[in-house]
């Protein structure tokens, strides 16, 4: 994995008002870079790490207050870029209210053993975490590509068994 800059992230988009998401109207940070490249991903561009256009953290901060509404970090793999990721999300939390839902391809139990993606975790709200698998894809599933993917409710599966949010 190549490091990446923790002043800036490879944004592909920044979508304002979606609800596809997470819920409610929110802000979506979709970065560059994946290595799960997952057979029928929706968004294959996103595998190329050197994809998007790095945009300064402060930067995105102030675009995620200045659209105040919620915000997921999508991909890619935001969990290829956690240091980056880190520094916005505490900022987020640290100076406003928002929720973080974040969808990654590793499994929330491997995040917990890695300390610079477990750092993010903790930061967020809501993990959808999974690769997405084809023959598991169900369009009638809310916030999430295939059955295997869980919603899962961070601050309550930190330090015991994983809650799925309902």
């Amino acid at each position: 994995m190549t490091e990446p800059s923790i002043n800036s992230i490879r944004i592909l988009d920044i979508k304002y008002g979606t609800s596809v998401d997470g819920p409610g109207l929110r802000t979506s940070i979709y970065c560059a870079g994946c290595a799960h490249h997952c057979p029928g991903c929706h968004n294959p561009q996103s595998w190329n790490e050197l994809g998007g256009t790095p945009i300064n953290i402060d930067k995105l901060f102030a675009l995620v207050q200045e659209a105040d509404m919620n915000v997921t970090f999508s991909g890619g793999d935001p969990m290829w870029h956690p240091e980056a990721f880190t520094t916005l999300a505490r900022l987020i939390k640290q100076h406003t209210n928002k929720t973080i839902w974040c969808y990654t391809g590793y499994l929330f139990e491997d995040l917990m053993k890695h300390p610079e993606r477990r750092a993010l975790v903790e930061l967020c709200d809501v993990i959808v975490d999974g690769k997405f698998f084809e023959e598991e894809r169900d369009l009638s599933l809310p916030f999430r590509g295939s059955r295997n993917q869980r919603i899962i409710d961070v601050q309550k599966s930190l330090y015991g068994e994983v809650c799925l949010l309902k």
